[in-house]
């Protein structure tokens, strides 16, 4: 199975990212720094060193396909929930949808991250 195009994907993806590194650290500050900035390196540091090999060009630690796709799970998870608790629903509301958008684009990347007979 060759690996999907994925472009709209990553661009909704990386959104996404980028709205998780924002709220949750914004969310979190309000409780400790110290969770403020461990949420920051977990969420950017877990999928730069776990990767799956085939889907990104540079691999330090390769993880099967599943774990690539937990890793985008806890990312738009963490955007949508800790959109809701850093920010008005006037922004978590967009974050949501965004969110939902990613998750839609990403199931044909997935399905190959999944597929037993995947190559890159």
């Amino acid at each position: 199975m060759e690996r999907p195009p994925d472009r709209a994907a990553s661009v909704l993806r990386f959104l996404a990212e980028l709205v998780a590194w924002v709220a949750a650290p914004w969310a979190l500050a309000a409780y400790s720094w110290v969770l403020a900035v461990v949420a920051v390196l977990l969420l950017i540091g877990l999928p730069t060193v776990f990767s799956t090999p085939g889907d990104k060009a540079q691999v330090i630690v390769a993880v099967p396909g599943a774990v690539t796709v937990l890793l985008v799970l806890l990312q738009l998870a963490a955007a949508v929930v800790f959109a809701w608790l850093a920010w008005p629903a006037s922004a978590a509301v967009p974050v949501s949808v965004l969110a939902a958008s990613a998750l839609v684009a990403e199931r044909p990347r997935w399905r190959w991250l999944l597929s037993p007979d995947r190559t890159g």
